[in-house]
């Protein structure tokens, strides 16, 4: 029997970093595996809080409608405990949108969201993985390479953190998941063994974030209980975002493309507040009290890492490891969550953790991601200052359609309703052609 050829079994799998993808791919686990190990960098914190190993974790968050979806799929009941926690729920016609031909038309959504900080819902989904008997934390360790050869991983080198650090030590494994997120270093660990580089896209927009927190002003209405104010290409490159979240406060996040980036501070915030394309976003926040520093993020350049292409055995990547958007689109925590339910479907398929089930996991991810990688890189190319965009005839008559899709959903509720859907990844694109969108989109 070869080693591509192992039999699927009860063995070790090891998950690299605990943030929301890695607890997302540990859960998608149980049963499936002997030993499930987490391996965080952090300790976490005991409360809800925010933390260095999350460094966007301050900004605006968006679990889109088919996130919820999956969340609740995998940790059923977890929408009331956000509830419970001060999340509140938001309806897509209740998301003030100022798209790029207009504001966006209402309709009667059926779809929703729930809008908290980051930090209470890794802490709701970290309390469900904590419980389980088969999955246990290595915290305040660090993963400093790869065990195995250029054809398997077989485990992990791990070291624990601070003053007086530990001796590096081996943790085998059958399975390693690397959802180490944007600063994975599986890649060039990968290298050291004689792997072939994994084929990468690369797309960079530039962009730059500042958010800070607000405590809402008492009897304010906003016309909604969200704002998002998107960039315009190529004449408006900023954009900023209103949500409501727990304790009665908004968090608001600016940020622009290369070149309108937002300068650091205070200062930087109140002067991007003031170039975006509507007042509306500064209007509101008049009369606002802050309630917290604001703070700033350079989150890189999007990559996609073609794993189902050239990887090696024992090795699935999840999440930010494997596919890292613009944030701007608010893709990449319910992209994390679809990566830990197609996971969770491969291994009951194969009936354990085994290298085929690997393979298939590697595909599956990366089918899974797909659409939000093309929606958000069209998106992005746009832009001038964009590199690495792809171009063409295609992208040009893509970029002529969606201005149309967008135009008429700032008029049409039906085209409205189908582009919501779209964005928030609970259709495909293609439902942009079913007839009776598409017949609303050219009557436009």
């Amino acid at each position: 029997m070869t080693s591509s050829d192992k039999t699927p079994g009860l063995g070790t799998a090891v998950v690299i970093g605990g943030g929301l993808a890695g607890l997302g791919a540990a859960w998608a686990l149980r049963g499936h595996a002997e030993r499930i190990v987490v391996v965080e960098r952090d300790h976490y914190p005991a409360e809800p809080a925010f933390r260095a190993g999350v460094p966007q974790g301050r900004h605006a968050h968006l679990v889109l409608e088919a996130g919820h979806r999956v969340l609740e799929e995998m940790f059923p009941g977890i929408k009331q405990e956000l509830m419970d926690a001060g999340a509140l729920r938001v309806t897509t016609s209740e998301v003030r949108w100022l798209c790029s031909a207009g504001w966006m038309a209402e309709y009667p959504a059926q779809m929703a969201f729930l809008s908290c900080t980051r930090p209470v819902l890794d802490q709701l989904v970290l309390e469900r993985v904590r419980a389980d008997s088969s999955i246990e934390f290595l915290e305040g360790t660090d993963v400093v390479g790869l065990l195995g050869s250029a054809g398997a991983v077989t485990g992990v080198k791990v070291r624990e953190r601070g003053p007086e650090r530990g001796e590096v030590r081996d943790l085998p494994a059958e399975l390693v998941v690397d959802a180490a997120g944007r600063s994975t270093s599986v890649p060039k660990w990968l290298t050291e063994l004689g792997c072939r580089p994994v084929p990468e896209q690369r797309v960079d927009a530039g962009v730059a974030y500042t958010s800070r927190l607000f405590h809402r002003p008492a009897g304010v209405d906003l016309g909604g209980q969200a704002i998002y104010l998107q960039t315009k290409a190529p004449e408006a490159p900023r954009m900023g975002v209103l949500l409501p979240v727990e304790g009665d406060r908004w968090i608001v996040s600016l940020a622009g493309m290369r070149g309108a980036e937002p300068r650091p501070g205070e200062e930087g915030f109140t002067e991007h507040l003031a170039g975006l394309r509507d007042p509306l976003l500064r209007e509101v926040l008049r009369d606002a009290e802050p309630a917290g520093e604001v703070r700033g993020f350079l989150p890189g350049p999007g990559v996609r890492r073609h794993y189902e292409r050239s990887g090696p055995e024992g090795l699935v990547a999840v999440g930010d490891a494997a596919s890292t958007f613009n944030p701007v689109y608010g893709q990449g925590v319910t992209v994390a969550l679809f990566c830990a339910r197609e996971l969770r479907r491969t291994v009951r398929r194969h009936g354990g953790i085994g290298h085929a089930a690997a393979r298939d996991a590697r595909r599956a991810v990366a089918a899974a991601s797909k659409n939000p990688w093309v929606m958000s890189c069209a998106e992005d190319a746009r832009f001038d200052t964009t590199t690495g965009a792809p171009t063409g005839a295609l992208l040009k008559l893509q970029h002529r359609f969606l201005d149309k899709v967008l135009a008429g959903a700032t008029r049409d509720p039906l085209v409205t309703a189908a582009f919501h859907e779209v964005m928030s990844l609970v259709e495909p694109p293609s439902l942009l052609f079913r007839p009776s969108v598409l017949s609303a989109v050219l009557r436009g």
